[in-house]
């Protein structure tokens, strides 16, 4: 737990770090079937989707378009300028892995990270709003999130540990919520969807959750009834994917920027077949009590049969919390 920790704070450094990332072709951001390519299908004739899937190179990759690229949009971006920005981004992530001090701190050796070596397929995330900014928070939210940096100035700017109750979720390694765990990041970025006539099954490889997205057109769960990662509910148009999910606690966040989603939440997301072994990802978040507009943003998860999800047994060995309690007991005295 420690080790990941530590990913979030290299994570948050290369988010604020002002690099930009390259872009695909336009037609590959809008998530289109590549031209030339037909989209495969199941026995059922269903687009095949299935497969062991990575997002590891769009670790480095910030959700908000930097300030350096203002009035730039995401569809004009050359070759010479994408090879020249992998470079500056990989850069800083071998800069700041550095400064963490790699096993020495409890992060694991640089092998372990996915993102040192990450391409990158756009400048970043956010597709709308077109100025690629994450849209105000509403005034309850903000007084909300006021309320949790309080909590968290509280002890040394890491937060309340009087208790296990005090930390996240994600520190707990019960989730990273929706759609944090789908979101890049140091290492444990495999995938595994899984596919049959009236399911779909997402496995992800970091705290090793599963959701199951049923096809068949059943209702939403009862308003009462929350779930970590919602109550998701798929249907097919044409070649993509569309999940719809609502039901949400208010106890987890999005997984760049720590922000709480409230109850009233409800993400679409679209999983299309853009090209050979790849599908673009686009979510839409939906939250009129914590933003002002709904957002949405996009990325590319890439079929690689080599990322298989391994086992991640976060909780049975989740030493670090034990010790950030430890450490809060050692301090008080």
């Amino acid at each position: 737990m420690t080790s990941r920790r530590v990913c979030s704070l290299v994570v948050a450094c290369l988010l604020s770090a002002s690099i930009a990332w390259p872009s695909l072709q336009a037609q590959e951001r809008a998530g289109s079937p590549r031209a030339g390519w037909t989209v495969p299908r199941t026995s059922w004739g269903h687009p095949r989707i299935e497969g062991d899937y990575t997002n590891k190179d769009e670790a480095n990759t910030p959700l908000e378009r930097p300030a350096q690229l203002a009035g730039r949009d995401l569809t004009h971006f050359t070759d010479a300028e994408l090879a020249e920005l992998v470079k500056q981004r990989q850069a800083v992530a071998r800069q700041v892995a550095s400064g963490i001090g790699g096993a020495e701190t409890g992060a694991g050796p640089t092998h372990w990270y996915d993102h040192l070596a990450a391409k990158g397929s756009r400048p970043w995330f956010i597709v709308d709003p077109p100025e690629g900014a994450i849209p105000p928070f509403t005034p309850a939210a903000a007084r909300r999130e006021a309320a949790v940096a309080a909590l968290n100035s509280a002890r040394n700017g890491e937060g309340r540990a009087d208790s296990w109750n005090d930390r996240s979720l994600y520190d707990r390694c019960i989730t990273r919520g929706i759609p944090g765990s789908m979101m890049p990041t140091i290492y444990g970025n495999a995938y595994q969807i899984v596919q049959t006539p009236d399911t779909i099954a997402i496995r992800y490889e970091m705290i090793h959750e599963t959701r199951i997205i049923p096809l068949d057109g059943r209702p939403h769960l009862r308003p009462g009834i929350r779930q970590y990662l919602g109550d998701a509910r798929g249907r097919w148009e044409g070649t993509t994917l569309v999940v719809e999910t609502t039901n949400f606690t208010d106890r987890t966040h999005f997984g760049y920027n720590d922000r709480y989603n409230s109850e009233r939440q409800k993400l679409v997301e679209r999983f299309t077949p853009s090209g050979p072994n790849q599908l673009t990802w686009q979510v839409t978040i939906d939250d009129p009590d914590t933003y002002t507009r709904q957002w949405t943003f996009a990325m590319t998860l890439t079929r690689d049969d080599t990322q298989q999800v391994f086992e991640y047994a976060c909780h049975e060995g989740n030493y670090g919390l034990l010790h950030i309690l430890e450490a809060a007991r050692a301090e008080e005295k």
